[in-house]
């Protein structure tokens, strides 16, 4: 089979990127006939952009015939795509995901480099919020910030069971001794508040290095097994320890702004549940990311780098106030609340907490760890911590 100079630039440009005199080199064309998109969401992110997305659809109907959902857990997902893409059928055009995914996926090398194609895409400068901004350079490029919020790592607990709320680590973990199984986080590979909260315990313990977990968290490491010996089980997601927070088998869990947020708008929590810090608390950002799959077909590339530009868009971008999952949720710059969505405005007007605003303004707001790092934390937890007792 001949190889023409041509097809052999577009296929260099279309997979790795090719730079030509010091510039970045690519200008996919849009098919010229509609195509269906995959996406899927290990991180909850379609909560804040199907709407949005869906949007994207009605306004270019003959680039998009339809858009196929799809959820998974994100520990699952690398080694799934590993295998289409050493198959050479990749049927995943695009993955929403968390700092642990996009970690995950920069390891393993499974994202497109798309600095190659920026010249299609918003200039992260122009537009971000400053710390969207930042969480977006963990992307290594291989990734776009879409939603970004302080997190946590906060407490959450039923007023009415816990009469005297912990303020420190170490009224907490006094607490948990005293009450053994009521305390309760899900697994950090799976769970934003998790890692958020095993990123945030270096800064409130006084940990030699808070974004070093191999050299410099051996406070956090001692301070989690120490808890952990109260803790039942860890879940492998979030929402079971809302359901179980809710349900009274647990008093006191681990939360974020979000989390605190949108599972009272449900009634998943009661609205009468509450929040708290330890002391020497952080904020520990975090963020979703769109992330395209190697082995995609340049067709698709097009249709995807547009999407991503078009939900950077203020207008798309108010979509992510949701009702308060990602509280408050956009990455870019000039949003504000009265250009949400109705239902959105009333979910936080009823359930946010006015308290929220001050907190923000008032501690640091830390990076997550990069992307090699977060992945030896989530080993060394997985190994000393969750060991047995996960589920």
């Amino acid at each position: 089979m001949t190889i023409t100079r041509r097809n052999a630039v577009a296929g260099l440009a279309a997979g790795a990127g090719l730079v030509l005199g010091g510039r970045a080199w690519a200008n996919l064309a849009l098919p010229t006939s509609p195509v269906v998109v995959t996406v899927v969401d290990v991180a909850g992110n379609l909560a804040l952009t199907q709407k949005a997305i869906e949007a994207y659809r009605r306004a270019k109907p003959g680039i998009v015939s339809r858009f196929a959902f799809t959820k998974a857990p994100a520990p699952e997902l690398p080694s799934k795509l590993k295998a289409q893409q050493a198959a050479g059928r990749v049927d995943i055009d695009l993955v929403l995901t968390g700092t642990d995914g996009i970690a995950a996926g920069i390891e393993q090398t499974l994202w497109i480099d798309l600095k190659p194609y920026a010249g299609q895409l918003p200039k992260p400068a122009d537009i971000y919020q400053p710390a969207a901004l930042r969480l977006n350079g963990l992307a290594q490029g291989r990734g776009l910030c879409v939603a970004w919020y302080p997190s946590g790592p906060l407490i959450e607990y039923m007023p009415e069971r816990v009469k005297t709320v912990p303020t420190s680590a170490e009224e907490l973990l006094a607490w948990a001794r005293q009450n053994k199984g009521k305390f309760m986080y899900a697994r950090p590979a799976n769970s934003g508040p998790g890692r958020t909260w095993i990123m945030g315990l270096p800064y409130i313990l006084g940990d030699k290095d808070p974004k070093d977990p191999d050299k410099g968290w051996d406070k956090t490491w001692d301070y989690l097994k120490a808890i952990g010996e109260t803790v039942d089980y860890y879940p492998g997601g979030t929402s079971q320890t809302m359901k179980e927070l809710g349900e009274g088998s647990r008093d006191i869990i681990v939360s974020t702004t979000g989390w605190d947020i949108n599972p009272r708008v449900l009634g998943v929590v009661p609205a009468e549940a509450r929040v708290g810090t330890l002391k020497d608390f952080r904020w520990v950002a975090d963020a979703h990311y769109m992330a395209v799959p190697k082995g995609v077909p340049e067709e698709k590339l097009a249709v995807i780098l547009d999407l991503m530009a078009f939900l950077l868009q203020p207008a798309q971008q108010a979509y992510t106030y949701d009702e308060g999952y990602f509280y408050p949720g956009p990455a870019v710059k000039g949003v504000t609340l009265d250009m949400a969505p109705p239902e959105s405005r009333a979910a936080i007007k009823d359930f946010g907490r006015p308290e929220y605003d001050r907190m923000i303004a008032d501690h640091p707001i830390e990076m997550p760890l990069d992307a090699d790092r977060m992945v030896v934390a989530f080993r060394r937890w997985d190994e000393q911590v969750g060991s047995g007792k996960k589920r």
